[in-house]
C-alpha cells in the first residue's frame, strides 16, 4: 500500500516540474499513472496543481479509493456541467500525457474545460516514473525473488513429448498460483504480452513484438509466444516471463535444454552472458544509454553473431535493455538513438539474445536496478543453462 509520505515525494516532484514548465497543474487520467500518484487503480482523474492539495475525482469505486488511497481529497466524479468548479480561478495551462491519451479524451475535456490549454507532459511523467524510490526497489526485488522461485521449478513439471504451449500453461499455472498479477502492463501503442512466452524451434520466427523474441503462437490474431508445436530434443528451450506483484514488474530469461546444444549455440549462450555482465558493470549513474547498446553490438559483432544479434536477421531490436516498474516499458532504453544518462533508482531488464534461424533462440535477461557500484541484480538465480 502506498504511504502518504511516498505519495507526497512523488506527488511534489511532478509539481515542481510542472512550476518549472509554467503550468498550472496536470490532469492525470491514464490508469496506471493515477496509480503511481495516488496508491489506487480505481476509474478516476487526478487534477494535481502545481502547487496545493491534489483532488481524486472518482467514477468507481469511490468507497475503494478512499480505502487505497492516502490522499485527503477524493471526491465523486462531477458532472461534465459542474468539473470546471473543481480546478480554481485562473487554470489556463494544464499538463496531460498525450503519449497515451486518446484522441476521444482529450476532446472530452476540451469540452469541459474550452478556456483551457493542454500541454504534453509524457517525458516529465516518464522520467519521474523511471527514477525508482526505496519502496519500489523492495517491491521490485520481491517480485524478483518470486518470479525467480518459478522458474527454478521448471525441471519439475518438465516433461519429454511437451509442446510450447503445454510448458507455458504449466509455467503460468506456478506463476499464477505464487500470486502472479498477470497485468502487464505496456506503454507503448500496439504492444500486448500474455506474461511471457515459453519456446523452442518456434523462437525462430517473425513477429509483430518488439522484441528479439516473438514466438509463433497460436493464430494470425495471437502471432506471439508459445505454439503447438512439440519441443524437440537439442533444442534451446527459452522462457522468457514476467513477474508482476504488487504491480511491479520484474522480466527475465532463461535457458533449458532436452539432450545437448551444438558448438554454435554454446558460443552464443557464452556471448549473451559476457555482453550482460559487461552491461552489469557498466549500469552506474552517467552511463550513457546509447553508447552501452552499441558496446553490446560490438561484442556481438566481434564474437561473428553480429547478424543474430537481438532478433531474426533483417528484423532486429535496436536495444538490449528496457525500463521496468508499473510498466515492462518504462524508461531509460538501452538503446541506439537514447542518449540520456543513467540515474541511480533507474530500474532495466538487460537482455542479450541470439536468434539464429534452422538452430533457435538462445540468450540471457535479467532485471537490474542502477547504482554506483553497478548493477544490483533483482532476479538472482544461476545464468546456466539448465538440462532437462
Amino acid at each position: 500500500m502506498l504511504s502518504q509520505t511516498e505519495a507526497q515525494q512523488r506527488l511534489t516532484k511532478m509539481q515542481a516540474m510542472l512550476t518549472e514548465q509554467g503550468l498550472d497543474g496536470a490532469l492525470i487520467i491514464v490508469p496506471i499513472d493515477v496509480y503511481y500518484f495516488s496508491g489506487t487503480r480505481q476509474n478516476s482523474a487526478l487534477w494535481l496543481p502545481a502547487t496545493g492539495e491534489p483532488i481524486l475525482l472518482v467514477r468507481k469505486s469511490l468507497a475503494r479509493a478512499r480505502k487505497d488511497s492516502p490522499l485527503s481529497d477524493i471526491r465523486p466524479f462531477p458532472s461534465s456541467k459542474k468539473f470546471a468548479e473543481v480546478l480554481p480561478d485562473g487554470v489556463t495551462k494544464i499538463g496531460m500525457t498525450f503519449d497515451v491519451l486518446p484522441v476521444q479524451q482529450l476532446k472530452f475535456y476540451n469540452r469541459l474545460l474550452p478556456e483551457c490549454e493542454f500541454v504534453d507532459i509524457s517525458m516529465l511523467n516518464r522520467e519521474i516514473r523511471a527514477v525508482k524510490s526505496e519502496f519500489e526497489i523492495e517491491q521490485l526485488l520481491h517480485s524478483g525473488s518470486r518470479l525467480s522461485a518459478v522458474f527454478t521449478r521448471v525441471p519439475d513439471f518438465f516433461r519429454a513429448g511437451m509442446s510450447e504451449l503445454d510448458l507455458a500453461a504449466e509455467f503460468e499455472y506456478c506463476l499464477r498460483k505464487s500470486g502472479g498479477e498477470g497485468y502487464v502492463r505496456m506503454r507503448a501503442f500496439n504492444q500486448e504480452l500474455a506474461l511471457g512466452l515459453a519456446v523452442a524451434a518456434g523462437g525462430a520466427s517473425y513477429g509483430f513484438f518488439d522484441g528479439a523474441v516473438t514466438g509463433m503462437g497460436l493464430s494470425n490474431a495471437s502471432p506471439q509466444g508459445a505454439s503447438l508445436a512439440k519441443i524437440p530434443e537439442n533444442t534451446p528451450i527459452l522462457i522468457d516471463y514476467t513477474g508482476v506483484f504488487n504491480g511491479y514488474i520484474t522480466d527475465m530469461t532463461r535457458i533449458f535444454v532436452l539432450g545437448e546444444l551444438d558448438a554454435e549455440l554454446k558460443k552464443a549462450f557464452d556471448v549473451s552472458v559476457e555482453i550482460q555482465n559487461y552491461l552489469q558493470g557498466a549500469l552506474k549513474p552517467g552511463a550513457i544509454c546509447e553508447e552501452l547498446f552499441l558496446d553490446a553490438v560490438k561484442m556481438a559483432e566481434d564474437a561473428g553473431l553480429g547478424d543474430y544479434f537481438m532478433g531474426m536477421p533483417g528484423e532486429q531490436a535496436r536495444f538490449v535493455g528496457h525500463g521496468v516498474g508499473l510498466e515492462l516499458d518504462e524508461f531509460p532504453v538501452i538503446a541506439q538513438g537514447f542518449k540520456i544518462p543513467l540515474q541511480a533508482g533507474h530500474v532495466i531488464a538487460i537482455e542479450p539474445k541470439f536468434v539464429i534461424p534452422g538452430k533457435g533462440v538462445i540468450g540471457i535477461e535479467n532485471t537490474f536496478a542502477v547504482t554506483a557500484d553497478g548493477g544490483l541484480r533483482i532476479t538472482d538465480i544461476p545464468d546456466a543453462i539448465t538440462p532437462l
